[in-house]
């Protein structure tokens, strides 16, 4: 195994430009419940983690079991990711507009919380081809490392959403709808358009 300190930096560096769209998703989050619970606070960026350490996992057994299946699916990431921030930014702005300023925004559920977990983790799924050479326990390592770095960004996002939330008021989840469709709109672009 090759674990040397270029390893570990390149892979923390790594865990931060993937967890940029989950860092504004949690922003986003936070400004939508500026009220939230400690236990919902953790789950929101544990939520992310998750699937960030995930995806690249499964693009590395990808990789090394159907590489042709997943060179296929590769163009759909950024529809499917595009489709899903859509909707749910969609419904935020929808429900941000159409709400009556003393209504509490429900808390986000357990359902939208995973589906925005894939939408802006399923490019990661591309990194398995980029850690393709490393053996399992490396890519294991880095996938750890992406998603301790993940947790770290969104619990930051988080909080500093609940602050802005807290005095954006009504308009939070306005503006938080917004953040999501500009990602989606961003992941489309940068995937399908320009072929990042």
């Amino acid at each position: 195994m090759n674990l040397s300190f270029s390893f570990f930096l390149n892979s923390i560096l790594f865990g931060f430009g993937l967890a940029m769209d989950a860092f504004s998703v949690s922003l986003a989050s936070g400004m939508n419940e500026p009220h939230l619970s400690r236990g919902r606070k953790a789950a929101i960026p544990g939520t992310f983690a998750l699937f960030q350490t995930a995806m690249p996992l499964i693009g590395w057994v990808c990789v090394h079991t159907i590489a042709s299946v997943f060179t296929s699916f590769h163009k759909f990431i950024p529809w499917i990711a595009l489709i899903l921030l859509l909707y749910i930014g969609g419904k935020m702005l929808y429900e941000g507009i159409t709400k009556k300023s003393e209504e509490e925004q429900p808390p986000m559920n357990l359902r939208t919380l995973i589906v925005m977990g894939i939408a802006t983790s399923i490019d990661a799924l591309s990194v398995g081809f980029t850690i393709a050479d490393c053996t399992l326990p490396e890519a294991l390592i880095e996938s750890v490392l992406i998603g301790a770095v993940t947790f770290a960004v969104c619990f930051a996002g988080v909080e500093l959403g609940r602050k802005i939330g807290v005095k954006l008021a009504d308009r939070a989840s306005i503006l938080g709808g917004l953040i999501l469709i500009f990602i989606g709109l961003e992941i489309f672009l940068t995937g399908a358009v320009f072929g990042r």
